[in-house]
């Protein structure tokens, strides 16, 4: 059965080939892995199937060139590698409730739409990923100490879901969090303006309450559980931490010490910035995730 590490090749592959032959079939031979492995392999990573996962990168895709370009329907569809028209508008009339002109008419003039559709493509293919322990167990060298710098943030409008949860369910939570967040904002044309956020706030002996958040470039209203927020502006302290996400907590630690010990007091949640997506980065020792502290 092919590893995780192997998993994310291949995710890497799909995601540069969305617009080609991407049959089981076809990914199958390409990996060197049986079409049985392969379905079973990836669906027990990203939460998909090979064909699940295929449909909805080139949907979410499709419905940010609706917005983000000028091009004819035809023209993105084929593009996105849909055999014609007509199926492209069935598939993204099932996804999204409503047929590609009328998304387009709905959410046309989106703010910083080229923005958007850089978000959904860097950071849509492994929503599910982010905080999952992804490598093979390996004896850890000393850790390099984090780069700390002291950044001028400006207020970002969020949207957000709230859990509490054991601390060793965090990646289970964030897995069903952040697509049901990037989801509502895709389905409701909400610009979106970075990579997926996850702020950290009361924590009781075994548990924690999280925020699993997508920035947006203008705020937007709640819908039920996923609710309107803020990251806060002004000055802020940033480690940038580079490796899988279960040493995170070192780097935690480590902006930890650095306040203490330049005197500096926080205020608010702390959060982490998932700058690396997993399926375009497939190797855990470069992924890169700030660690924000607000500054008082």
């Amino acid at each position: 059965m092919p590893d995780a590490r192997e998993v994310l090749l291949v995710l890497d592959d799909i995601c540069r080939h969305l617009d080609g032959d991407m049959s089981l079939e076809t990914l199958a031979r390409r990996s060197g892995w049986s079409p049985h492995h392969l379905q079973r392999a990836i669906k027990r990573v990203a939460g998909e199937t090979p064909k699940q996962l295929v449909l909805r990168l080139r949907l979410e895709r499709a419905a940010a060139a609706l917005i983000a370009t000028e091009y004819s329907v035809l023209r993105i569809a084929i593009d996105g590698g849909f055999s014609s028209h007509e199926v492209f508008t069935r598939a993204f009339r099932r996804h999204f409730g409503c047929a590609p002109r009328d998304y387009r008419a709905d959410h046309g003039g989106m703010l910083e739409a080229e923005r958007h559709r850089a978000v959904v493509e860097a950071s849509g293919p492994c929503l599910r990923l982010h905080r999952q322990s992804l490598h093979p167990p390996r004896a850890k060298p000393p850790m390099t100490p984090p780069e700390i710098t002291i950044r001028e943030l400006a207020e970002q409008p969020i949207l957000y879901i709230e859990a509490r949860v054991p601390m060793a369910q965090i990646a289970g939570a964030l897995g069903k969090i952040l697509p049901r967040v990037f989801g509502h904002c895709q389905q409701r044309g909400l610009p979106l303006a970075g990579p997926p956020v996850v702020l950290y706030g009361a924590m009781t002996p075994g548990q924690i309450t999280l925020q699993g958040a997508m920035p947006l470039a203008e705020p937007a209203e709640g819908d039920g559980d996923i609710e309107a927020g803020t990251l806060p502006g002004g000055k802020a302290a940033v480690a940038v931490h580079i490796g899988p996400y279960d040493e995170l907590p070192e780097t935690h630690a480590a902006l930890e010490k650095w306040l203490e010990a330049e005197g500096h007091e926080t205020r608010g949640p702390r959060w982490e910035v998932y700058l690396t997506d997993p399926s375009t980065t497939p190797d855990p020792k470069d992924w890169r995730t700030e660690v924000v502290a607000s500054l008082s």
